[in-house]
């Protein structure tokens, strides 16, 4: 009986024992697989521009919600030009225009009613507040406008110095040719002035200056030189869009300009080149300095020259004649007669100082060609010598740039 008892005791503790043993041996089993992920996908990148094989281009914009596109670019005739992108069903825009000849074109897009940069180019310009997108067509005309791997680059620093005559520290954009750092040569210098509504950043930014020196240098087209790109504006201490503007008293408006007038012009004599000379490897003296600018820069080359001869050997002068008429509406015969005598004899000067280079560009469209006619004629007068580059098209970088193009191969030679 007492066996029976033990046997019962020991069976009945085996059956409550049967799920806990069943449970501690089952083999784990995996954690559940956690839901999928959706796959993360970039959005489809829209192409814009695309240069085609035959040149050709085609814009496109990507926008469900927008009713009309145009671009507007400088390829375009007429100020203000605009054409049409269409619209598809998936809401894409698109239009192919050309094909275009071989140069860099800035444009922007107006999307229902509203201006804008395209959203999917990198390429970006400013000229003064203005902004644009931009690309560039392939070909021997535009190949000096490319950043070439294989070719060795010089150095663009944005420098600060202190200009006695404004009363203020300014900043100026300076060039040095591939192998100014670590050497020991001294180099002749460039001094490249900017337009209206530009400021030290044009030249490099619009005009590809530092591509277009690399390139030539590179080719042995144009000597190694130091490229100093100022800010044109004396009431400016750079430009725009980094440099806060210089507070004006209430009420100055004009009188705040005027009170610059003519000051940039003495500054680049008494401050920026002994400025350059003091901290760069430059070599000194009138035939190792050439000037040049557009347009404004022009204007502004043309008096630095006049009122300073002697100073530069190397003078262009692009885009810019003589404004006879500019300031003179109210003066009388005899003044007119002796601003005439002053200028005359001030050209008289220049044409004695030993220059080597006086370089005149205009396009055959541009609103100012018949004041370079003007300054032609009282160049011819003073028998005073010159080269004259006439160009096809009007007031545009393009031709800037291709003035800078041709005119620093002619330097220091």
């Amino acid at each position: 009986m007492k066996n029976i008892l033990k046997t019962t005791i020991v069976t009945f503790i085996t059956i409550l024992l049967i799920p806990f043993y069943g449970s501690a041996q089952e083999p784990s089993r995996p954690a559940a697989a956690p839901a999928a992920r959706p796959a993360f996908r970039m959005p489809a990148r829209v192409i814009s521009p695309e240069i085609l094989p035959d040149n050709k281009v085609t814009f496109r914009v990507y926008s469900k919600d927008a009713r009309t596109v145009t671009v507007s670019g400088e390829w375009q005739a007429g100020f203000g030009a605009r054409e049409a992108l269409v619209k598809n069903d998936t809401g894409m825009f698109e239009l192919t225009v050309g094909p275009l000849a071989p140069e860099l074109y800035g444009y922007t897009f107006t999307v229902d009613g509203v201006g804008t940069i395209d959203a999917n180019n990198v390429e970006v310009r400013r000229d003064g507040s203005r902004y644009q997108s931009f690309f560039i067509v392939p070909g021997p005309e535009s190949d000096l406008y490319f950043h070439k791997n294989d070719v060795p680059h010089g150095t663009v620093t944005k420098v600060w110095y202190r200009s006695d005559v404004l009363d203020m520290n300014r900043r100026v954009y300076v060039y040095t040719p591939a192998g100014y750092e670590g050497g020991k040569d001294k180099y002749p210098v460039f001094y490249l002035l900017h337009g209206a509504g530009g400021d030290e950043d044009a030249w490099t930014n619009m005009g590809r200056a530092a591509e277009i020196m690399d390139n030539l240098i590179a080719q042995g087209k144009a000597k190694p030189m130091i490229v100093v790109m100022t800010n044109g504006n004396a009431n400016q201490a750079g430009a725009q869009n980094e440099v806060p503007p210089i507070p004006m008293e209430a009420g100055e408006g004009m009188a705040a300009y005027q009170r610059y007038a003519g000051k940039f012009e003495e500054h680049l004599v008494k401050d920026v080149v002994p400025f350059i000379e003091k901290n760069y490897r430059a070599l000194t003296g009138k035939d190792n300095r050439a000037i040049a600018g557009l347009s404004m820069g022009g204007m502004h080359t043309q008096t630095i020259t006049n009122d300073n001869p002697g100073i530069f050997s190397y003078i262009g002068v692009y885009s810019m004649g003589l404004m006879s008429g500019f300031g003179r509406q109210n003066q009388d015969e005899e003044a007119l007669a002796r601003i005439e005598k002053e200028r005359n004899e001030k050209i008289q000067a220049l044409k004695k100082s030993g220059y080597k280079l006086y370089w005149i560009a205009c396009g055959k469209d541009d609103f100012v060609y018949q004041s370079v006619i003007t300054l032609k004629d009282v160049l011819d007068k003073n028998d005073f010598k010159y080269i004259y580059r006439e160009s096809t098209g009007g007031h545009t970088w393009a031709n800037w740039r291709i003035y800078l193009s041709e005119f620093a191969p002619m330097l220091f030679k």
